[in-house]
């Protein structure tokens, strides 16, 4: 197996607290409000109506923001979790893109469907929870047992953590869009190892091709791009 150091999980934790950190200095600086807004809406919340109002930028930076100290913890413990595995299997680079797909498609639904603002990686950690399913289905034979636990844990997890989402003041819409962004970008362009060699040389191989990697992206682009401009339009 790969044997990639988490070094993009640990840079996106360590800038997550930064900006966290940032959060709580302002706040003591300036108070709830600077010029009539508070806070975490100037860093750059997700609100529907400043989206609508050129905004973009407010479907990708909310997942550097966190609306307590415990929601910035558990976000960060699942994002280590996960993420130190799936980084090994994807690589540093395809690894940052299924992160920050998964975001974007969960601020996207999250836009079209709820109001108020919302913040928080759990829109990407659903992303690579789902991803993280896809991967060991997808090498259920190289991985055999291991992958139909890995497989089953996933899918208990993001049950179990919607049905949370049920409560009030959490965004189920952002977490499933983070799942289907995550999902649809892992099944097209995740790893996909295969075994080369002959016994004792034996080596791993991914079969995936850098241009399925680009289609990936642009299928997610398009598609959750479309849905948020369906709106704004």
């Amino acid at each position: 197996m790969p044997s990639l150091p988490p070094i993009a999980t640990y840079g996106l934790i360590g800038f997550t607290v930064f900006v966290y950190i940032l959060q709580i200095l302002a706040t003591a600086l300036f108070g709830d409000t600077i010029y009539g807004a508070d806070i975490v809406t100037l860093l750059g919340a997700r609100i529907s109506e400043n989206i609508d109002n050129g905004e973009f930028w407010r479907l990708i930076t909310p997942v550097f923001l966190h609306g307590s100290l415990g929601h910035i913890f558990f976000n960060m413990y699942a994002l280590f979790s996960v993420g130190s595995l799936l980084e090994r299997h994807f690589g540093h680079g395809r690894f940052l893109l299924m992160y920050f797909l998964g975001a974007f498609s969960g601020n996207v639904l999250s836009y079209l469907f709820t109001q108020g603002y919302s913040v928080g990686a759990s829109t990407a950690v659903f992303g690579l929870i789902a991803a993280e399913g896809i991967f060991f289905y997808q090498n259920r034979e190289l991985f055999g047992a291991y992958a139909r636990n890995a497989v089953g844990n996933a899918v208990f997890i993001v049950v179990i953590n919607l049905f949370i989402g049920l409560a009030p003041m959490i965004d189920n819409w952002g977490h499933i869009g983070g799942l289907l962004g995550g999902a649809l970008f892992a099944w097209f362009a995740g790893p996909k190892w295969s075994v080369t060699g002959m016994p004792p040389q034996l080596s791993l191989r991914d079969e995936r091709e850098p241009r399925e990697v680009s289609t990936a992206v642009l299928l997610v682009l398009i598609i959750f791009g479309g849905l948020a401009a369906w709106r704004i339009l």
